[in-house]
């Protein structure tokens, strides 16, 4: 019997149990973003409260926590270190990245698949698990504790990341008006500057924002190699959260606030100018 007949013991089709399949994968689905989402709103509403004990709202509001926190935290010096790293991190990544990219999309050479293989470790690999053996090795070379330890540890997972990124957008681009460029008289540089570079804009772009956020909410590495004067926003928030003594929740709040409207933002940006779908790169024979 086909699968929109009922069976011989008189089950239920075929798509009535897809169908409950889809409310049931939705329904949950919705439960998780409206449980972050409540979480999110709790942070920030607690934020701006200046009092909130049993009760379902504040008793008033307030952005008072939100100079506090700039003031306690030296937030400021923060975000200008965070700056650093962040611009760093995707310039470098940004120029080794591409053409690398480059050269496993277009050429095919013995170990190619090793080479993919070694790229996507970083990015799939728990962070931790390299984490401490990169810290040591960049305390040992004197990089450790310093904001170019920092940059250095970032670049890690973030040059295979736009590795993988670009990949797919290089495999796009027709080889013929690489040909034909260097039928004109062409050199390597002027096809990569002059050809590619504006095909592959909106891939670089979207490459560049990704590695950005990934930057600002890099956690392990920043932590494992950060010291006092080099300390991005995530880092400064675990550090304000577990460190001794006492503060207002509302202060840290305000911090927590600020870390993830500005990784939000950064992320719809970065969600505009590439399609997930392209992340996925096609890997050749």
């Amino acid at each position: 019997m086909s699968a929109v007949t009922l069976t011989r013991g008189g089950e239920f089709r075929a798509p009535f149990w897809n169908r409950v399949w889809t409310v049931l994968l939705w329904s949950l689905v919705w439960l998780f973003i409206l449980n972050v989402a409540a979480v999110a709103a709790s942070v920030a509403v607690d934020s701006l409260g200046t009092r909130w004990f049993g009760t379902w709202l504040p008793e008033g509001f307030t952005t008072k926590w939100y100079f506090s926190a700039w003031d306690e935290f030296q937030l400021g010096d923060v975000l200008i270190v965070t700056a650093k790293v962040v611009a760093s991190v995707v310039f470098v990544s940004v120029v080794l990245g591409v053409p690398a990219a480059y050269a496993l999309a277009r050429r095919d050479f013995a170990g190619k698949r090793t080479i993919l293989l070694l790229l996507v470790l970083p990015v799939l690999v728990p962070t931790i698990t390299y984490g401490v053996p990169l810290a040591t090795l960049l305390y040992r070379v004197n990089l450790g504790g310093t904001i170019w330890g920092v940059i250095c540890a970032n670049l890690v997972p973030t040059v295979p990341f736009v590795v993988l990124v670009m990949t797919p957008f290089i495999e796009q681009i027709d080889q013929r008006l690489e040909s034909a460029a260097r039928v004109c008289g062409a050199g390597t540089w002027a096809v990569f500057r002059h050809v590619l570079v504006p095909l592959l804009a909106p891939g670089i772009m979207a490459a560049s924002l990704l590695v950005l956020v990934r930057s600002i909410g890099m956690f392990e590495l920043t932590f494992l190699t950060a010291g006092p004067d080099s300390q991005t926003l995530v880092v400064s928030l675990y550090a304000a959260a577990f460190s001794a003594g006492i503060r207002a929740n509302q202060s840290l709040d305000a911090l927590a606030v600020v870390y993830m409207v500005s990784s939000l933002f950064w992320l719809i940006i970065a969600l505009r100018f590439v399609n997930p779908v392209q992340l996925v790169a096609r890997v050749k024979d």
